[in-house]
C-alpha cells in the first residue's frame, strides 16, 4: 500500500490570522499529485484552524468559516481516498465531521499507527483552555501585524513540545513510541510539532509529517510493499 501523509495545514477563514500561506489552486495541484501517486492520503490533524476567531470559544463557527473559505480543497478531502484525523486546532471536527483521534492501518505485514500527537503536551491534556487562549492571543498578534512578537511565541511553543531530532532527548518521540508499543504498531506517524522527521528506533520507525502551513509542502510517503518510508519537503 502506498500512503501519503500531510498535516498542520491550518486552513482558516482567509483573514489576516490565516497562516495557510498557499494559493488554493496551487495547493490543489499538489493534492492531485498525491492522488495520482498514492492509494490513500492521511490528513493528520490541524487541517483546519478553529482557535483564531475574533472572540474566543467559537470553534464551530470557525470550522464552518474555514471550510467555506476553501471549498475546492474541502471537496477533495471528502473523497474516499482521504482519511481525516483531528488534532488540537481542529478538535471540534471530531464531533462535527466524525474525524477520529487516531487511525491504525495494516498492509503487507506492517502495522501503522497515525495520531496527531497533541496528547503528548501536558498543557493540552491538563489545561486545554490555556493552550487555546495562547493560540487566540497569537492570532491577534498577527492581526495587529506584531509579527516579531508572534514569532517569539511560536518559538516558545515549539520548545514546549519537546520535539527534537535527537531521539535520546526528544520526549515527543518517546511518547509516540510508547503509543506504538501499546497498539502493537511497527510504525508511528505524527504531526503537531511542524518538525518533519524520520527516526529509526530499533524495530520501530517514528515519522512526523512536518507542516503544510505558511506555504510549505511537507509530506510523508509510506510504501509497505517496498518498505520505503520517506519525508519530502517538495514535490
Amino acid at each position: 500500500m502506498r500512503i501519503a501523509v500531510i498535516s498542520d495545514l491550518h486552513l482558516g477563514r482567509r483573514d489576516s490570522a490565516d497562516h495557510f500561506g498557499h494559493d488554493d489552486s496551487g495547493f490543489l495541484r499538489f493534492l492531485r499529485f498525491l492522488e495520482s501517486n498514492f492509494e490513500r492520503i492521511v490528513l493528520l490533524g490541524d487541517v483546519f484552524e478553529t482557535l483564531t476567531s475574533r472572540t474566543p470559544g467559537r470553534q464551530v463557527a470557525e470550522l464552518a468559516a474555514a471550510r467555506a473559505a476553501h471549498p475546492d480543497i474541502v471537496e477533495r478531502f471528502a473523497r474516499p481516498q482521504y482519511h481525516y484525523i483531528h488534532g488540537n486546532h481542529d478538535l471540534v471536527a471530531g464531533t462535527l465531521l466524525g474525524a477520529p483521534e487516531q487511525l491504525v492501518l495494516e498492509a503487507d505485514g506492517v502495522r501503522m499507527l497515525f495520531t496527531h500527537g497533541h496528547h503528548h503536551d501536558w498543557v493540552i491534556r491538563k489545561a486545554r483552555f490555556l493552550s487555546e487562549a495562547a493560540v487566540w492571543a497569537g492570532a491577534w498578534l498577527r492581526r495587529m501585524r506584531l509579527r516579531a512578537m508572534f514569532r517569539m511565541f511560536q518559538a516558545l511553543d515549539a520548545r514546549l513540545t519537546h520535539a527534537l531530532p535527537d531521539p535520546a532527548r526528544c520526549t515527543f518521540q518517546q511518547w509516540a513510541l510508547a503509543r506504538a508499543n501499546d497498539s502493537g504498531a511497527d510504525i508511528v506517524v505524527t504531526g503537531h510539532t511542524h518538525l518533519g522527521m524520520r527516526v529509526e528506533h530499533g524495530s520501530r520507525l517514528f515519522l512526523n509529517s512536518g507542516t503544510c502551513s505558511e506555504g510549505q509542502f511537507s509530506f510523508l510517503s509510506l510504501d509497505t510493499r517496498t518498505a520505503g518510508y520517506s519525508l519530502h519537503t517538495s514535490w
